[in-house]
């Protein structure tokens, strides 16, 4: 596969944590429904993620995969457009995970943050386990099976990324300098025609002795626009610039995505562990009755009192759904008590209404319809395990595990 063509590929998985709400739409799904139509899209249900930490409760991941996928659909994500499958259906996945675990350091494991975090977080649990140390390399096994280029996430989870640059890197140094390595990289110099094979030679020689990445950058450049040459070709140049081998498993970019704005009912942040989330198939009543409900600034005891947006949890939800004018009236109305607080909060009610109508009503059509759910979702694995396949037939090669 081409650095192209990985360039142009975006993976990203979910833990099925059952049904998801307005948070995850707008800090994930929003962001995957506009990738889909830019990039050559992988989705999946990280269900052996979810056994990290819910290995003692393994039964209620069946049910959470379904709904997962269900709201997946309704949020508008589509298999015409991205390829959806499960984890656990593409076995390829354990095995690259397991070779890749051959050659990791465990001061890198061991050192991730989220490591340490989680578990301080999850007291409750015992995640002294060989899994949940592991874990970082199976999403790393995750996403160099695709050989993605980008990986879409937030700023708390870009070491998962950088850790899997550097297991990419480690593998490509150790796997990558195929017998005749050099001679094969000389003679792709040479098709390169004489102008350019010397700017190559130029810009590989300024990086690696003065380390100018504006040369590397030149150079790489160069190596993608060659019509003259094979892919395999491509590969060891763009690993010669770098004094490696062939580029066998591309590192990937984090692509970062914009923090989600959309606070909780209570003005954190919208968590089901914070019982303040309005779920993506919520029934209108209750969307009614939970904004409705919601707490205002404390200083408004009265109709009279005049109050503060700033203080305010349903101003929050203003910033996400009304417009400009909406806002100036709000802030106006609020600040010298010209309108009262079930006035301020209808607005964000029909906006919440007006965005889950259409959700609500495309995953009513999968929930009755579950056939084409699990069709969607096996097609997608075989689309997957399609691409797996040939990442590890190459990865078993240079391992040297194709036996004749």
């Amino acid at each position: 596969m081409s650095s192209v063509v990985s360039s142009q590929r975006v993976l990203s998985g979910m833990r099925p944590t059952g049904r998801l709400h307005l948070g995850h739409y707008h800090g994930v799904l929003k962001n995957w429904v506009r990738l889909q139509h830019e990039y050559e899209c992988f989705f999946f249900v990280a269900d052996w993620h979810a056994l990290t930490t819910e290995y003692e409760n393994p039964q209620r991941i069946e049910q959470n995969v379904w709904e997962m996928v269900i709201d997946w659909l309704a949020a508008g994500v589509n298999p015409g457009s991205c390829t959806l499958f499960i984890q656990s259906r593409v076995p390829e996945h354990a095995e690259l995970h397991l070779l890749l675990s051959m050659m990791t350091p465990l001061g890198w494991l061991e050192r991730v943050p989220t490591y340490k975090d989680q578990q301080e977080k999850l007291k409750e649990k015992d995640l002294a386990t060989y899994g949940f140390l592991g874990y970082p390399l199976l999403q790393s096994a995750d996403i160099l099976m695709y050989r993605a280029g980008l990986v879409p996430v937030g700023a708390d989870q870009v070491a998962h990324v950088e850790i899997t640059r550097e297991v990419a890197r480690r593998f490509n140094h150790l796997y990558g300098r195929e017998p005749g390595f050099e001679e094969a990289v000389a003679a792709a110099v040479r098709k390169m025609g004489k102008k350019q094979a010397k700017v190559y030679q130029d810009n590989r020689r300024k990086y690696q002795e003065q380390g100018d990445e504006s040369a590397l950058e030149t150079a790489r450049a160069l190596v993608m626009d060659q019509q003259n040459i094979t892919l395999g070709d491509r590969e060891r140049l763009l690993g010669d610039l770098e004094g490696g081998g062939k580029v066998i498993l591309p590192e990937p970019q984090a692509l970062l995505t914009p923090a989600s704005k959309m606070p909780g009912l209570d003005g954190q942040k919208m968590s089901k562990s914070y019982g303040n989330f309005i779920s993506l198939r919520e029934e209108p009543d209750s969307v009614d009755e939970k904004i409705r409900r919601m707490p205002t600034d404390p200083a408004r005891v009265r109709r009279t009192d005049p109050g503060n947006p700033d203080n305010c949890p349903v101003w929050q939800l203003h910033q996400v759904y009304s417009d400009e004018q909406t806002r100036q009236w709000v802030r106006e109305g609020c600040t010298t008590a010209g309108i009262g607080c079930l006035d301020c909060k209808k607005p964000v009610v029909e906006a919440v209404q007006a965005e889950l109508e259409p959700i609500r009503r495309r995953a009513e059509e999968h929930t009755r319809n579950p056939d084409l759910v699990r069709s969607i979702v096996a097609d997608g694995c075989e689309e997957a395990r399609e691409a797996a396949r040939a990442t590890l037939e190459e990865v078993r090669s240079v391992m040297g595990l194709n036996y004749r």
